[in-house]
């Protein structure tokens, strides 16, 4: 599978209806190229920093890792970077500050600088808002608008990112992992069958 493909994939969320092992084969491909990724190169250090605190608030540590644990950002990043073309980049991170402004206007102080309490009701607000009918959001949406489905793509990557993730998918999930390929019977054990009467 092609890098364009793996990544189509996870960033549309159709990755989580593949059989396990297909799963555990494009996580490994995107958890790889995640890795070689240096450092953000869509998001910048407060578009990057919102990511991870949104990330947390919708996937915190408990006795399971959380959303910055398994680098949900940097999962982030690679999607924008590698995958949106730019009208799609653009419009998700008009979405970034959108949330910038709602906090501004609510609470005087950036998304980052507010306190959990405010960064959840921030993130309520979005979540009641995917629940619109979709067309009065979409006669709402202008060109210069964020996008409406910033919010929702934004989780889907979240929990794409978490779940795909070795940490996610063994923790939160308990998926086991299988190895590879199958070994068949040892040649000791054949020896030893054969010397059985």
């Amino acid at each position: 599978m092609h890098r364009r493909d793996v990544l189509r994939l996870l960033a549309t969320g159709t990755a989580l209806q593949l059989t396990p092992l297909n799963i555990l084969a494009l996580a490994r491909q995107a958890r790889a190229l995640v890795a070689e990724q240096p450092s953000p190169r869509t998001l910048n250090p407060h578009q990057y920093q919102t990511a991870k605190t949104m990330a947390e608030l919708i996937l915190p540590r408990t006795d399971t890792p959380g959303a910055t644990d398994v680098g949900v950002a940097d999962f982030i990043d690679l999607i924008l970077t590698e995958w949106c073309d730019d009208s799609e980049r653009e419009r998700f991170l008009k979405g970034f500050a959108d949330v910038d402004a709602r906090s501004n206007a609510l609470f005087s102080v950036d998304f980052t600088s507010s306190t959990p309490i405010q960064q959840s009701q921030i993130l309520v607000d979005l979540g009641q808002q995917m629940g619109e009918d979709t067309s009065r959001r979409s006669r709402r949406a202008t060109r210069s608008a964020p996008s409406p489905e910033f919010y929702p793509m934004f989780r889907r990557l979240t929990l794409t990112a978490y779940f795909t993730s070795e940490e996610g998918a063994t923790k939160a999930l308990n998926f086991e992992i299988i190895p590879d390929g199958y070994r068949g019977c040892d040649t000791v054990g054949l020896k030893e069958a054969a010397k059985q009467p």
